[in-house]
């Protein structure tokens, strides 16, 4: 009979992630041997497969899985350079109308699939953010979609370009992109506990927020020539951070095929006291830091 494990337990001045396999097989003489494999995960390679700081594994789904982040990431990063291209105006681009495909089908199946897969493998705070990007684009993209009649609702004649440059409407949305910019910052607080590159992607998406929130303000107001500048400033950020998905999903993609390019993510999970114990223990204050 064969076992397999995976254990998280650390050694004194490692810190390495410990993952080993454990079996016992007959051999002609009727003894009983034990064979014993193992490989050494570091944090820094940890934070390049998983976008979820470190905690003890559960069953052996890392093994017998494959690693869903980078699928997520693929939608995420695709519908977010080109939303940033057009909000800049690069081409000639005017509206999103032409790429609705990307808030209802490149994003957020990807994103919403890669959500299903992180929960089964145990990756909740990977989970959360695939889960949040992907209602985030369903939901903007409804906006977008002239079929919905949402701005044109706002009209009192049912145009939708009289409606879309409304207050009520263009105050709404922005109350929207408002409350989004301050749950990003929110999440961008826990991002610290991964490593650089994802934080930094968060932080520029709450400031993107923000700066969309601000366009629409401006809008409401009449002030189309600084709602311009704010839309672009916005969309420029908004690509900074599509960039820097694209960095850490080829990271992630060259860590899983074993290509060793060395580049950096920023580990900042060892700027956190580490704790062991069970989520009771956690809640009761009882867990005791190494």
């Amino acid at each position: 009979m064969a076992t397999n494990g995976v254990t998280n337990n650390k050694g004194e001045d490692d810190g390495m992630i410990h993952v080993t396999d454990t079996g016992s097989h007959d051999n002609f003489g009727g003894n009983l041997s034990h064979v014993k494999t193992g490989m050494t995960i570091s944090p820094e390679l940890f934070e390049k497969l998983y976008l979820t700081p470190k905690t003890a594994a559960v069953g052996d789904f890392r093994k017998r899985f494959a690693n869903p982040t980078p699928l997520g990431l693929m939608g995420f990063i695709i519908s977010a350079t080109t939303f940033a291209a057009i909000m800049m105006g690069w081409g000639g681009s005017t509206t999103l109308d032409g790429v609705a495909g990307i808030f209802f089908f490149t994003g957020p199946v990807l994103l919403l699939l890669a959500t299903i897969f992180e929960w089964i493998m145990g990756n909740f705070f990977s989970m959360m953010v695939m889960g949040m990007f992907s209602v985030f684009w369903l939901s903007f993209g409804v906006l977008e979609t002239p079929s919905w009649g949402i701005a044109a609702s706002y009209s009192a004649n049912g145009d939708a370009a009289a409606g879309a440059a409304t207050v009520g409407y263009n105050a709404a949305v922005a109350l929207y992109l408002l409350v989004w910019g301050f749950w990003l910052f929110t999440t961008w607080i826990f991002t610290l506990k991964t490593n650089m590159i994802f934080a930094s992607i968060f932080f520029f998406a709450f400031i993107s927020s923000f700066l969309f929130s601000a366009a629409y303000w401006k809008v409401s107001t009449g002030d189309y020539s600084m709602a311009t500048k704010l839309q672009k400033t916005g969309g420029a950020t908004f690509f900074i951070l599509a960039i820097l998905g694209w960095y850490i999903t080829v990271v992630m993609m060259a860590a899983e095929m074993r290509i060793t390019i060395g580049l950096p993510v920023g580990d900042l999970s060892h700027f956190w006291p580490s704790a062991e114990g069970d989520l009771a223990d956690m809640e009761r204050g009882e867990v005791k830091e190494d």
